[in-house]
């Protein structure tokens, strides 16, 4: 029963992700969700309290493959330095899954400004990259290989390239090879963040 009630949800997800690609969020409704997978009202609500919930659970699963991607090349790489640019390398799997969904992200942002759950939500992910740099850029600092800035603020400005490249790839994929770009301009701010022998 537990394999069958794993295999719903799944289900469920993989459906309301299609619907919220090709309809949009905000024209996605639980009942269109229901019929389209084939599943009752009560089933879905077994496993998602909302719609809302339901976009989080994809958020939540896309964003937690790309913690394991990025803690697996800061892992392997033979410096700080070198493992954040090695992380620029996991922006080609964002553009590739991210294509298509920026409709979707929009909706949800914008729906963001009228509901404080929403919007709790929303800037979750945002404030948890901004710490994950952070930390990434403080052990820089402390092992000697980044200059002593601010850990926040230069993870800040890590997230904004991020967050930029995302947008540009997205909005025109064939503008350029953006996994190179952001492996580049991962290259140019840590060139910018290195410390220099005196």
């Amino acid at each position: 029963m537990q394999k069958r009630a794993i295999e719903t949800r799944e289900h469920i997800l993989q459906t309301a992700q299609l619907l919220f690609a090709s309809e949009g969020y905000d024209a996605t409704g639980v009942a269109e969700i229901c019929q389209q997978a084939g599943v009752s009202k009560g089933a879905f609500y077994h496993h998602f309290p909302t719609k809302q919930a339901v976009f989080m659970a994809l958020l939540n699963e896309w964003l937690a493959g790309l913690n394991a991607q990025m803690k697996t090349l800061l892992d392997q790489a033979g410096s700080i330095p070198q493992g954040l640019i090695d992380m620029a390398r996991v922006s080609h799997e964002v553009f590739r899954s991210a294509k298509g969904q920026l409709p979707m992200f929009l909706e949800f942002w914008h729906e963001s400004g009228h509901d404080p759950a929403v919007w709790k939500a929303t800037i979750e992910p945002y404030r948890h990259y901004t710490d994950l740099f952070a930390g990434v850029i403080r052990q820089g600092i402390e092992e000697g290989a980044l200059r002593a800035v601010d850990p926040q603020q230069a993870a800040r400005v890590v997230v904004a390239l991020a967050l930029g490249l995302v947008l540009q790839g997205v909005m025109d994929p064939e503008g350029a090879a953006w996994d190179e770009v952001a492996q580049q301009g991962m290259r140019f701010l840590i060139d910018g963040l290195a410390r220099r022998n005196e």
